[in-house]
Order: C-alpha cells, then structure tokens, then sequence
C-alpha cells in the first residue's frame, strides 16, 4: 500500500497525504486535486476502492499517426501528462502499418464515450484523404482539437507550429551561408504541413532575391518522399543529382534520410552537403553529425492542445480557429558554408 500511495504521489504530483485522504474518501482535498489523483491511480493500473469505483475518470482520446517518428511519442508524454493533470485519463491510440485505421479508431473511442480527444497528426493533414469519419464528433457534439495544420472544413480548432516561419528561418540559414542550389524533401503533395513550407520558401526567396522565387524554381527543386528514412534517402539522392547543396526535410527522420544519401554518394556532411531537419526531436544531438532543425514548441503545443479541449468539454464557446506557435532554428553541426570548387 505504501508503495502504490507513493508512486499515485508521484504522478498526480501531490503529497502522499493527499493520496491517502483521496482513496479514503476524506473531505479537505480539491476537485481538481482529487480527479488527478484518481486518474493517476488508473494510469498506473491500480484498482480503486470500492467506494470510489462508480466515479469514473472522463477519458479523452490521443489519436497518433505513428509512434517510430520520435515527434509522436514526444507530444503524447505533453498531452497524456497534461490530461492527467486535469483529472481526464488519456487514452492512446497509435495506428501502425497494415493495423488499425484512424476511422476504426474513431469508432472505438465513441464506444468508449470519451469526453473529447486530440489528434496529432492524421488524414485531416491530407487535403485528398477521406475525412468523412471526423463528422461523428461533429454529429455527437464532441470537442476536437488537431495538433498541427489540416483542413479547414472540419470545424475544429487546430494548434500549429508556423510551417511557412519554419521554412524561412531553414532557407535564410543557408542562404547565410553561401547556397544557392536549395532543395526540399516534403512529404505528399497534399499534405497541408508540407505546403506550407514551400510557400514559405517562396516567399523568403523572393524577399532574399533567389532564383528559387522564379516560377516554378521550387516544385523543380523539391522532391516528395514519405516520412521515412529510406523514402528521404531517395528523394535526396535526386536531389544531389541535380547539384542541391542544401537540403531542407519536412521532419528529422527525413533529414536522417539525406545525412545517408550524401554518405552514399561518398559526399560529407556538411562540408559538401548541408542538411536541415524540422522539430528537433529525441537525441538529434547525438546524431553524426549533430543535426541542424526547426524545434516545434511541442510543450507549449500540447498543454495549449489540453488547455483548449478542457475548455470545450467544459462548455466555452469557442469559434474553431488555428493558433499559430513560432518555431525557433536549432543551429548545429549538419549545416555548413556552401564548398567552393
């Protein structure tokens, strides 16, 4: 018993003396503090006392892409730490390759009865993707919010890291250092996220004055690859083909891709080949080498994402809209001066 009060303690991160007045049913302990206890106490796997069995913790859904690309796991730790907080419990769902579906996903957690749930990243990011299974939370009046940029049809809030910002603060770096033949490895056509990023790099190229803002420069200097290592070598390697020097990727995964391309090709990093990555998640530091991104605020994305589905769930009447977060150039050994022939 000891042990199991300590550990609740130490999630719901109050005192142990608070946990024991919870599970003992005392008065003197806030709403807030008692509903986070409880949900620590689910979260872990312990049974409630009886007595507190029929207060069921609200649930809220973490509906997730993929858990191999580090961003994923990275906002799900914000966004469940941040529920939990709250008195929700979250509830992960983590599509994979030829398993669940998001529209399956969807059907669970309405079985379910969730209070709400979050998305970060899915089909709302693929303008030509079906978004037809979203309209059963519309229907049933559940609060949504989407983590990062989709269609804008849907009617729900959406919080995002500025795309566009992003790939200008990635294009002038290395405009800074000396390139001019600048590539991009985004992700589908129709991916919202990703073009975004382009109108971004032509829109800092025509402000910087780059042959990219000439038409139809970028398209010819971008190459569309899925969010993963060996997609991105390939869309790199034709890239490098073509003479790019500096490479700007959708994701860090995707940069990872180019690093092998460039190696492939008996080329280095960044002395003949500069690479830049977006959201700077886990251990790209440890990199070989350390690699230059784009940091997405994921703390501050998450608990806005948690801050404005709690709201909803509780009843404010808010107009669905998208809150912009400014991402910040995370300088480091991937990217060089351009190498002079």
């Amino acid at each position: 018993m000891t042990r199991r009060i300590s550990e609740v303690a130490k999630k719901a991160g109050v005192s142990e003396a608070t946990v024991s007045r919870v599970l003992n049913g005392r008065q003197g302990v806030a709403e807030t503090t008692r509903a986070a206890v409880l949900t620590a106490l689910d979260i872990l796997g312990y049974e409630r006392p009886t007595k507190l069995r029929g207060e069921r913790a609200r649930l809220v859904g973490l509906v997730l892409p993929e858990l191999q690309n580090p961003i994923f796991p990275a906002f799900a730790e914000v966004v469940a730490g941040a529920l939990a907080q709250r008195g929700f419990t979250p509830a992960l769902c983590a599509r994979t390759i030829g398993g669940v579906q998001e529209s399956d996903y969807v059907e669970m957690l309405l079985d379910h009865q969730v209070s709400g749930v979050v998305f970060a990243g899915g089909q709302y990011a693929l303008a030509n993707a079906d978004h037809s299974h979203y309209a059963q939370f519309t229907d049933r009046g559940l609060p949504v919010v989407l983590i990062n940029a989709g269609v804008e049809n849907l009617g729900f809030s959406r919080i995002s890291a500025d795309d566009a910002v992003a790939a200008e603060q990635a294009f002038g770096h290395l405009v800074s250092l000396g390139h001019e033949r600048i590539g991009m490895v985004l992700g589908a056509e129709d991916h919202l996220p990703s073009r975004r990023k382009a109108e971004g790099l032509r829109a800092a190229a025509a402000r910087l004055g780059s042959p990219l803002a000439e038409p139809g420069a970028i398209e010819a200097n971008t190459e569309r690859s899925p969010f993963s290592m060996e997609g991105a070598r390939a869309a790199a390697t034709r890239l490098i083909q073509r003479g790019i020097t500096g490479i700007i990727c959708a994701s860090d995964v995707m940069a990872l891709g180019a690093v092998r391309a460039a190696r492939r090709m008996d080329l280095r990093v960044p002395e003949d080949v500069s690479v830049i990555g977006f959201d700077d998640s886990a251990m790209m530091t440890c990199t070989d080498p350390p690699l230059t991104t784009v940091r997405q605020p994921i703390e501050a994305m998450g608990q806005a994402a948690v801050d404005l589905l709690a709201n909803l769930i509780d009843g404010a009447d808010i107009t669905p809209d998208e809150l912009l977060f400014e991402p910040e150039l995370v300088v480091r050994g991937s990217t060089g001066p351009v190498a002079r022939g």
